[in-house]
């Protein structure tokens, strides 16, 4: 993981990296939210990594507040790990990673279909004012304002 070292930069992206940026932080994530995983075992066995980087990538997560953990009901000495609202809400950057992925690394064995119709799904970008797609072309950045960044 990134060091935390950002003197002098203001950066939701950097600080939203520092919490999942890491490699293992993303595919943990990917099975959890697609895979409906939430052991240990279930996460080492598709990921395949090393059980003391399991463990510390599992703990950083959960005192980020993306997972929580519960006792095992069948196994009160084990742990769960489940998504909190805060992690469910990176299923769309997941999404749209893999979706990058897909066109520019090659296509990967899954797509994303909605429940309902089994169709594949597509991220755009909308103005929260007037509803219109935006092109990515369009989209600029700009300051808040100093009221609605506190």
């Amino acid at each position: 993981m990134l060091g935390r070292m950002y003197e002098g930069q203001d950066c939701a992206a950097a600080r939203a990296l520092e919490l999942v940026g890491e490699r293992w932080s993303l595919l943990i994530m990917r099975d959890a939210l697609f895979r409906h995983f939430t052991r240990y075992s279930q996460f080492q066995s598709s990921l395949e990594i090393a059980p003391n980087i399991l463990a510390k990538r599992l703990n950083t997560l959960v005192e980020a507040g993306i997972f929580r953990t519960q006792a095992l009901e069948s196994r009160p000495t084990h742990q769960e790990y489940l998504l909190t609202e805060m992690g469910q809400a990176l299923k769309p950057v997941l999404v749209a990673l893999t979706r990058w992925g897909d066109q520019w690394t090659g296509p990967g064995p899954v797509e994303f279909v909605h429940h309902q119709c089994d169709t594949e799904i597509e991220h755009e970008i909308r103005c929260a004012a007037c509803g219109d797609d935006v092109a990515l072309g369009d989209v600029q950045v700009r300051l808040r304002s100093p009221q609605l960044a506190e």
